[in-house]
């Protein structure tokens, strides 16, 4: 009898912690290339920003009730007049963000290291459009607000330090001289700064070493917002670069931010890559999440060992997961957010048809390969292992002209499998590549006029080429090696997108391309 009681009991207390609380969860929590990431919760809603460099809208925003599921509500930056992408370089445009909430106003900081450097942009609704910007005095990247009552500061890094000033964040005037007040604890680069106050002392939060295998993040606290700071004897607080972590599969940990959650417990979102075939991270640099233990006057401890992991065995908030849909058949009235376009698009290049399903892309002679802004669409490769097909047909095309389906890093390095025509009007179906200065046609098949279906797999080591002329019996082309779109490879902040493109070489053309979907399926 006593035996059925303690079973009864345990089985009781079981049910009601895994209904009250949520039992792990995978990173990375926001997948594919998210990084820099920002969060500010409001009431028991936390919303999320990444950077986003080149790319069209600018700063992607989520939401979420749980810290786990995240759903992208919109961009911060949908307007030209916000954000000036015109031809500008691989990796250049709009840096790591921060968003925060004061008096029920939302704020988002940022650098557009193109144009003039650190500017705001504020709403009440953060799933809606977002005012002008506003530009700051103080230089550095990485800008962060930190309010205090209707006071508002600024942080940001010029010259490897972290400077603090007192601004009006809606008109952007600086009401304080700049106050250098940390300089980290001797690593690379001391930026993503952001300020906290827990039991009255100020902790300042930052990010040292690079973005790359020897990133950490640190932190500092005072009695005063200005300093002077004392840096943590545990320092650095999360980094993957210490030898118990060295075949980690999450590498690069750091740029974070904390939050705390209604029930108390406190979370870090951080950035971080997986590196794939030997040293090599393609996908970018992504949204991890981590569990913080921060007691009355203490420091702030990540996850007990300041390591993360793939599969994080820890209690959580109730999840609430979220249906998404990662393919379309271009039957709604809207792209979806998770689509971008490269720089300031011209959208007279783009039709979208929800009656018909398709998305019309109209070619233009602007290439993939040009610092500027061709008609590209494209979503980013959130898995190692994914395969993503597309059915298009070329229109009105002559030698010269050609669409399709493109593993797309940067303008000097990319994958493309397409259709052209030749002088003699037969249609041809391609495979080529850009590498730096290497450009290569692999591949060229003769196939009759209609639809075809163009398909690639992500693998560990290889992307896989095929095709299709009816949608079920592929012919396998080509693979090509991941590594030579990686970050190693070739430099940069982004990471891969699968896009889709109309492009021609001619001076003018009347070419266009029907896309009737686009399937991306995870592994």
């Amino acid at each position: 009898m006593q035996l059925t009681k303690i079973t009864f009991i345990l089985t009781f207390l079981t049910i009601f912690i895994c209904t009250t609380y949520g039992q792990g969860y995978k990173n990375p929590v926001i997948p594919g290339f998210h990084p820099d990431p920002s969060i500010c919760k409001v009431g028991d809603d936390f919303y999320l920003v990444n950077s986003s460099f080149e790319f069209f809208p600018g700063v992607p925003i989520f939401h979420s009730k749980d810290l786990v599921n995240w759903e992208q509500i919109g961009h911060c930056l949908t307007r030209p007049s916000q954000v000036n992408l015109e031809k500008i370089g691989a990796s250049g445009g709009i840096y790591a963000p921060t968003i925060r909430y004061n008096n029920g106003i939302f704020y988002m900081i940022t650098t557009n290291v193109s144009d003039k450097g650190n500017f705001i942009v504020h709403t009440k609704n953060p799933a809606g459009e977002w005012s002008e910007p506003v530009w700051l005095e103080q230089k550095g990247i990485d800008p962060s607000l930190y309010f205090e009552g209707d006071t508002c500061y600024l942080t940001s890094n010029p010259d490897n330090c972290i400077y603090l000033s007192e601004i009006n964040p809606i008109t952007g005037e600086q009401l304080s001289p700049s106050k250098a007040i940390w300089t980290g604890t001797g690593g690379r680069y001391p930026e993503g700064p952001h300020i906290y106050k827990k039991d009255g002392l100020y902790y300042l939060l930052i990010s040292e070493g690079g973005t790359e295998y020897g990133h950490k993040v640190t932190i500092a606290r005072s009695k005063n917002i200005d300093g002077p700071y004392e840096s943590n004897p545990a320092n650095p607080i999360l980094t993957h670069i210490g030898k118990e972590a060295q075949m980690n599969p999450i590498q690069g940990t750091g740029h974070a931010d904390l939050t705390q959650a209604n029930d108390g417990s406190w979370w870090m979102v951080c950035l971080a890559f997986r590196p794939q075939s030997g040293l090599h991270h393609v996908l970018g640099r992504e949204t991890f999440l981590a569990p913080v233990n921060w007691e009355k006057n203490a420091w702030p401890i990540v996850n007990g060992n300041g390591i993360i992991s793939l599969n994080m065995e820890v209690p959580t908030l109730p999840l609430q997961p979220i249906k998404k849909s990662l393919s379309t058949n271009f039957e709604e009235d809207e792209l979806g957010f998770e689509w971008n376009y490269l720089r300031n698009p011209n959208l007279n290049n783009y039709e979208l048809n929800s009656k018909k399903g398709s998305l019309r892309l109209k070619a233009t002679p602007i290439l993939l390969d040009d610092v500027d802004s061709p008609t590209f669409l494209g979503r980013r490769q959130e898995h190692i292992q994914f395969t993503a097909t597309t059915k298009m047909e070329l229109f009105n095309a002559k030698n010269g002209d050609e669409a399709g389906l493109t593993v797309f890093r940067n303008n000097t390095a990319h994958y493309k499998i397409l259709l052209k025509q030749d002088d003699t009007g037969k249609r041809i179906l391609a495979l080529s590549y850009r590498l730096g200065e290497l450009s290569h046609t692999i591949s060229e098949i003769k196939i009759p006029r209609g639809s075809v279906y163009l398909q690639v797999k992500g693998e560990n080591d290889y992307y896989s080429f095929a095709f299709s002329t009816n949608g079920t019996d592929y012919k396998f082309i080509d693979k090509l090696d991941v590594r030579y779109l990686s970050s190693e490879t070739n430099g940069g902040f982004t990471g891969a997108y699968i896009g889709l493109f109309a492009t021609s070489k001619n001076k003018t053309t009347n070419a266009y391309a029907d896309f009737d979907l686009f399937n991306y399926l995870p592994k």
